[in-house]
């Protein structure tokens, strides 16, 4: 692609759509422990204190999104990160509050 041209409307559309999955508290926290482990709901749910009907509805978000899939085993459904690329992102943007947040607490 010329970086002199805008972009495709429906590339565009999907890199804002990506970005406002990522901009919810819950669907990052879990593609953080995601990017760990292979989990199901329970452990998900245990692990960020939230019942696991709120777990379930954010992971059909993100799974709709491509952003994580699923297999089954056995009774479970097991989650796991679908590719790299968006935790690639979401490790520099997650540096990146990280830095800001040294900066803050070194001024004080």
């Amino acid at each position: 692609m010329d970086e002199k041209k805008s972009l495709e409307p429906e590339i565009l559309e999907e890199a804002v759509g990506i970005f406002k999955i990522l901009s919810d508290p819950t669907r990052v926290s879990i593609l953080y422990l995601l990017k760990k482990q292979e989990l199901n709901v329970g452990a998900i749910s245990e692990a960020l204190e939230m019942e696991q009907s709120a777990i379930s509805h954010q992971l059909q978000l993100l799974r709709s999104a491509r952003l994580v899939k699923s297999r089954r085993e056995g009774r479970s459904v097991i989650y796991s990160q679908e590719d790299d690329h968006v935790y690639q992102i979401l490790d520099q943007v997650l540096l990146h509050a990280k830095e800001k947040q040294i900066e803050t607490n070194s001024a004080l």
